[in-house]
């Protein structure tokens, strides 16, 4: 695949902006050149019929194409509370269906957490089996991403995936966030757990901005653990540092572009 199309826009870095998502595609088209994006579920109006179909509507006339949903549940899939847990599953596959109004091949569940309750393995590949049976019908790829340091820690997910042990159930590998539980060492073993269950997306970030202070991330070296795992899909840029977003994601966008070629 040509390297420039291997390349997605999340919408997450531009939250603060207030662009509606049914003019995010044609922003990121004429500013960078990029056709393929990841709206982030918190920035869709709604789950509305009508809404999807104005949404898919302005993606096809920017001629772009969504690879990714990344869902927030406000629910955990390892709630001790079985009635919780049934509510988070069927948001899930809410969304799920939602993908295939817009077109996107899979989306991202967040595994949120429970106060005062240690994540659960067995709790959690109960509720993401179900999710990923459904995505299967619909033809829909779920995919984990090691996000919250609590509830999505990498290694905690790999076992997750490895229990569910479902081809539609995937790693979405974010270059940087695993450093907030631990040092350099630790983030790059953890992406490459991460990139050894990855399909179809991950996310390309060189820091992140934890309570004022900043982590950084050698985005090369992260480029090679991906190659070196063989993986194929896509790479979202998901700027995440101090200052401007757009001149940020740019920087990102030609990292990528330099270690596809």
């Amino acid at each position: 695949m040509e390297p420039r199309k291997r390349i997605a826009v999340a919408s997450y870095p531009f939250r603060d902006q207030h662009i509606p998502l049914t003019k995010f595609a044609a922003m990121v088209v004429d500013r960078y050149k990029i056709f393929q994006i990841e709206p982030l579920s918190d920035h869709f109006l709604s789950r509305d019929a009508a809404y999807l179909r104005e949404l898919r509507a302005a993606n096809e006339k920017a001629g772009v194409t969504v690879v990714n949903i990344p869902v927030s549940l406000r629910g955990s899939l390892y709630d001790p509370d079985e009635s919780k847990r049934a509510a988070a599953i069927q948001v899930s596959k809410a969304w799920v269906d939602a993908a295939v109004a817009i077109g996107s091949p899979s989306v991202r569940i967040h595994i949120e957490g429970v106060k005062g309750v240690a994540p659960d393995v067995d709790r959690s590949a109960a509720s993401l089996k179900s999710i990923a049976a459904y995505g299967a019908e619909k033809n829909v790829v779920i995919n984990l991403e090691n996000d919250d340091p609590k509830s999505e820690e990498a290694f905690f997910l790999v076992k997750v995936m490895d229990k569910v042990a479902s081809p539609w159930l995937h790693g979405l590998p974010d270059f940087c966030n695993s450093r907030l539980i631990g040092p350099d060492q630790y983030n790059y073993d953890a992406v490459r757990a991460m990139f050894e269950h990855a399909y179809c997306i991950s996310h390309v970030k060189d820091s992140e901005v934890d309570e004022g202070k900043v982590y950084r991330v050698d985005v090369d070296r992260t480029f090679a653990i991906a190659k070196a795992a063989g993986y194929h899909g896509y790479f979202s840029m998901e700027w995440e540092g101090q200052g401007d977003p757009y001149t940020g994601t740019q920087k990102l966008i030609d990292a990528t572009l330099k270690n596809l070629a």
